[in-house]
């Protein structure tokens, strides 16, 4: 499973999953399917203007219907932070190779090489089907000359479902009293990272979450915890003082 590591506003590195080709493919065929709904609408307000002879709207309308065609992925993605609306449906965005928000010179470049990647002459979208599907990063011909790729974005998660994640037995006893200094974001970042753990197997993540939460709460790693335990553990101790308080 490849992934790619992103840094969050708090400072904290977690994992995303690099999006495949099904959500490639799935968001690009409901974008196509927005498309032809408004070349129904177009040719609709053509057949208007051709019956009232109105010759310079139906060019115009024309020309408009192209524009938007031509430009909407390079316009989404830079105004929806790396999506078009087929890839917000499908939960993936652009993101750089090395973790941040792509520059506009990459959303340029791998907008040009669309012309290779989904361009008449080379297929219709053949290369851009073969580098995803062999690629490392599941890369189209853009991708890689942008340094870009696509990841699949995990709603961010929200405190409640960290309080029904972590089933506690009714006679349970926190470990780590400190936690009453942690916020309802510092868990929700926390249990973010350990579900980047389960998904990825990336054990860095988990060293430094250990490290930033236990210099944040002033705890000690009890002996024979890991740093892993300790995490899961600082999760239990968090949902039962606050449901407690």
């Amino acid at each position: 499973m490849e992934s790619i590591r992103i840094s969050t506003a708090q400072n904290v590195d977690i994992d995303y999953e690099v999006a495949g080709l099904g959500e490639r493919i799935a968001a690009r065929l409901i974008d196509l399917a927005g498309f032809l709904v408004l070349y129904i609408v177009a040719i609709i307000l053509m057949i208007i203007a051709s019956i009232s002879r109105s010759e310079v709207l139906a060019i115009t309308l024309l020309v408009i219907f192209f524009v938007i065609f031509i430009f909407y992925d390079l316009v989404c993605e830079l105004t929806m932070d790396g999506q078009t609306f087929g890839k917000k449906i499908m939960k993936i965005k652009v993101i750089s190779l090395d973790g941040g928000q792509p520059t506009f010179g990459q959303y340029l470049m791998r907008w040009i090489f669309r012309i290779v990647d989904f361009g008449v002459i080379f297929g219709w979208g053949v290369v851009a089907l073969i580098s995803v599907a062999i690629s490392k990063n599941h890369q189209r011909v853009g991708d890689m000359l942008a340094k870009t790729t696509l990841i699949k974005t995990v709603p961010r998660t929200k405190i409640d479902n960290v309080a029904f994640s972590f089933s506690l037995p009714e006679d349970y006893q926190p470990i780590f009293k400190e936690v009453v200094h942690l916020n309802d974001r510092d868990a929700e970042l926390i249990y973010e990272v350990l579900t980047g753990f389960y998904q990825t197997g990336n054990p860095d993540l988990i060293y430094a979450m250990f490290a930033k939460t236990k210099n944040h709460i002033a705890a000690t790693l009890p002996e024979g915890m890991n740093e892993l335990q300790f995490l899961e553990t600082v999760m239990k101790d968090y949902k039962h003082l606050t449901a407690n308080s």
